[in-house]
Parts: structure tokens; sequence; C-alpha cells
């Protein structure tokens, strides 16, 4: 069986994170070493997992430090890019088996960057990174064109600081939905 996977904002080599956001890491390495730990006993080889963006701040001639690391995290790896994902596509195309700006899936829009609550239409939920340990905006509220119902369209933050730094299931995003909804 093949499960899927969501998680996002590793931020790979990234010293300052640990400080900013409070990751309970003693450096960089330590904190790599962590979540490829913790990513490979939840993602089996043949799963698909969804990374939402900011896999590390490293750049140009210094990007070559997280190759390593990048080959040893399990599964089929898609990358949904983010802000700070600043290595040219075909070098993410190494490791990386889908590059997208969003990706959608069953009716669940999968973002970095939360997206406008304008834009959430006829989406059931925006899944989105970038946010750490910061809560997500406000659901939004909209009345169904349809059954002209009020509905609620929650965004849900995969954020490895609110995942215990672990990539969470399909099943375990859309239950963080319903109880969005349901909140």
């Amino acid at each position: 069986m093949v499960d899927m996977w969501f998680t996002s904002d590793w931020h790979l080599f990234h010293e300052n994170i640990i400080k900013w956001h409070g990751r309970p890491f003693d450096n960089a390495q330590h904190m790599n070493e962590v979540l490829i730990t913790l990513h490979n006993e939840r993602v089996k080889p043949q799963d698909h997992v969804y990374n939402l963006g900011d896999v590390t701040m490293l750049r140009g001639s210094g990007a070559h430090r997280v190759e390593p690391l990048l080959q040893r995290f399990n599964g089929h790896k898609r990358l949904v890019l983010g802000n700070h994902d600043h290595c040219p596509v075909e070098w993410y195309r190494r490791f990386f088996e889908k590059i997208k700006a969003v990706n959608v899936l069953d009716q669940i829009i999968f973002t970095h960057i939360p997206i406008h609550p304008q834009s959430l239409g006829r989406f059931k939920a925006n899944v989105h990174g970038h946010f750490h340990s910061n809560p997500s905006p406000l659901s939004m509220h909209r009345i169904d064109p349809t059954t002209q119902q009020e509905r609620v369209v929650p965004y849900v933050n995969v954020c490895v600081e609110v995942t215990d730094y672990r990539p969470i299931s399909l099943e375990e995003v859309k239950q963080r939905i319903r109880l969005a909804i349901a909140t």
C-alpha cells in the first residue's frame, strides 16, 4: 500500500531557525539528522511525500551540502516551492519527482504561503507551510452558491514545528481540516 504524506519547512542546515522558532535541537546538524530519522519512521520508500517548501536556505555552491541529506529521505518526493527555495528547478529535480507552485488534491489546495481568502472559492481547505509555529490565518466563512449555506474553509499548517517534526498522512491532514471546521 502506498501512503501519502505532507510536511513543510525543513530549513536544512539553517542554524537560526532553531532559535527563531524554538526548535529543540542542539544545532543544525542535529536538526537535520532528527528530521531524516522522524521522516523515515513514517514514510516508506514506496510512499509519496509532499514537502510544501523551504527545504533549505542554502543556495549556489552551498547547496551541495544538502544533496546527501535529500537522498536519505524516504519516499517519492514532491515539492511545492517555498519562498526560500532559491536553487534552480533543475537542481530540485534531482531529488523531487514533481515540482509545483501549488498542488490540488481532493479539493484541498496545498501551498507554501497561505493563499488569499478570496482565492479559496471551490476549495475545502488550504494546507500550507511558511508560518512555522505561528497560527494559521482564521478560517474563511463562505456562502456556498449551490446550497446557499454557510461553509467554513480552514487553513491548516503542516510546518514541522506543529507536526512534531514528522510528516503527517493525508488522513491526518483531513482530520485537522475537520477539527478546524468544527471549531
